[in-house]
C-alpha cells in the first residue's frame, strides 16, 4: 500500500439490530482491513446486556487480531449522533449498511442518509450486498464531472482499486444535454449536434486523462483505465450507467450541504441515493 495516500485512517460503522447485521459487520471488516483502518462501531439506541451478547456474539465469529474495533453506544436522534460521533471520533469514513431501494428501508436510507451525505464531515460508502464470505470486487465506476471535488473523488477511487484489488476502473463524464446548444431539427443541425458532441468528449477526456496523469504510479499501473461521456441528467446517467456494466462499486462526489433548492428540486446523488444501483460510496474531503 502506498505511503503518500490512505483517505481512510478510522471507519465508523452505524449499525441497527437487523437481520443483516452480522454479513454488514462482516463486510465493514474487511473494508477496514484492506484500509489498514480503524473500526468503530456506533449503535444509535439505549444499551441493553441482550444487545451487547448480540454484538459480542457477531464480534467473535468475526474480529481479526490485526483489526482494532472498538464498539460505541449512544442515544439520541439517528442524523445528529451519527453527524456528532463523526466529529468527535474524526472518522474518515462513515460505513452504513442499506437496501437497494428506497422503500424498502427508511432507516438510513431515504431522508437520513440524504442528511448525513449532505452534512456529514467524512466520506460515506452505503453497502447494499454484503456478504459474509468474501465477493472481489472488480470494476469501480467514479464520476468525472467537471468540479472542484472531482480530482480528490478520482484519486480516492483510484486508492480503493488498489487496495481491494480491482482491475477495471470506468470514469464517466456526465455531460448535460444543454452543454450541446443545438437543436436538431434537420439532418443539417444533426449533424452539427454530432460535431459538438465529439468536441465535447474530447474536451472532457482530456481533462480526465490529465488528473489521471497526475496519480501515483502504484494506484494505476495494473488497472484496465477508461473514460465514458454520458450525455444526459448528472446523477441518474451515472447511476443507470453502474447498473448496466454491473460495476460493484459507483464513486461520487459528495453533495453540497442542503440548501432551500435541494429540497424543491432532486439533486444529482438524489437519483442515486432512492435506486442504489450497487455499493455506494460519497466522497467529502474531510477538512
Amino acid at each position: 500500500m502506498t505511503n503518500t495516500i490512505q483517505p481512510f485512517k478510522t471507519i465508523l460503522f452505524g449499525f441497527a439490530f437487523s437481520p443483516n447485521l452480522k454479513v454488514n459487520i462482516a463486510e465493514t471488516m474487511r473494508v477496514a482491513q484492506f484500509f489498514g483502518a480503524k473500526l468503530i462501531l456506533l449503535h444509535v439506541g439505549s444499551r441493553t446486556g441482550e444487545k451487547e451478547s448480540n454484538i459480542e456474539s457477531h464480534l467473535g465469529a468475526l474480529t481479526s487480531e490485526d483489526l482494532p474495533v472498538e464498539i460505541v453506544w449512544k442515544e439520541g436522534k439517528p442524523v445528529e449522533t451519527i453527524l456528532d460521533a463523526c466529529e468527535q471520533f474524526n472518522i474518515d469514513l462513515l460505513v452504513l449498511g442499506a437496501q437497494q431501494h428506497e422503500n424498502m428501508f427508511q432507516f438510513y436510507v431515504g431522508s437520513i442518509a440524504r442528511k448525513l451525505t449532505r452534512n456529514v464531515c467524512c466520506s460515506v460508502m452505503l453497502l447494499i450486498k454484503p456478504s459474509l464470505e468474501r465477493v472481489p470486487c472488480k470494476h469501480v465506476v467514479v464520476n468525472g464531472l467537471d468540479a472542484p471535488e472531482t480530482e480528490l473523488a478520482i484519486t480516492d477511487a483510484f486508492y480503493v482499486a488498489h487496495a481491494l484489488g480491482v482491475k477495471q476502473v470506468t470514469i464517466v463524464e456526465e455531460i448535460r444535454q444543454k452543454e450541446i446548444h443545438v437543436t436538431v431539427e434537420d439532418d443539417r443541425s444533426l449533424k452539427k449536434a454530432n460535431i459538438v458532441k465529439a468536441r465535447l468528449r474530447h474536451r472532457e477526456e482530456h481533462r480526465v486523462r490529465n488528473i489521471v496523469s497526475k496519480l501515483p504510479f502504484e494506484l494505476t499501473k495494473d488497472v484496465n483505465i477508461k473514460t465514458q461521456s454520458i450525455f444526459g441528467k448528472r446523477g441518474y446517467s451515472i447511476g443507470h450507467y453502474a447498473e448496466v456494466v454491473r460495476a460493484d462499486l459507483l464513486v461520487m462526489n459528495a453533495p453540497e450541504k442542503s440548501g432551500i433548492f435541494d429540497r424543491i428540486f432532486p439533486h444529482d446523488i438524489e437519483y442515486i441515493l432512492s435506486d442504489l444501483p450497487t455499493d455506494l460510496l460519497i466522497i467529502r474531503d474531510r477538512v
